[in-house]
């Protein structure tokens, strides 16, 4: 009866790490198929588009028509940095990192977003 007990138990725990094992394994196989993000910038009153990619480094200045503005990209993140506007509101937005957070700048006419590259 113990013996039983133990090999049902056993078996229990090799169904459990197994089902553990192909989770983990689907998580990281799904980061391969994974679209890559970038920043995207529409602004002034055409909706101009600008397409800044988050591999690369680097502050942006962009002139909206209203007021310049200036994103930062680092490290694979975006941000509003430095803004000209009077509340700065936009600046509180942080880091976009993530696909479909946004940040507004509503005085520049100017809405950063992540989206994805393809």
């Amino acid at each position: 009866m113990q013996r039983k007990k133990l090999l049902v138990n056993l078996l229990f725990a090799v169904v459990i790490l197994a089902a553990a094992a192909a989770l983990f394994w689907l998580r990281d196989a799904g980061k391969d198929t994974a679209l890559a993000l970038k920043a995207q910038l529409v602004y002034g009153d055409e909706n101009t588009v600008m397409d800044l990619p988050l591999d690369v480094d680097k502050v942006y200045d962009v002139d909206t028509g209203y007021l310049t503005v200036h994103i930062e990209v680092k490290d694979g993140a975006a941000r509003f940095v430095n803004s000209p506007c009077p509340d700065h509101i936009c600046e509180s937005y942080g880091w976009l990192t993530l696909e479909d957070q946004t940040a507004t700048c509503l005085p520049a006419r100017a809405v950063l977003a992540i989206v994805p590259a393809g």
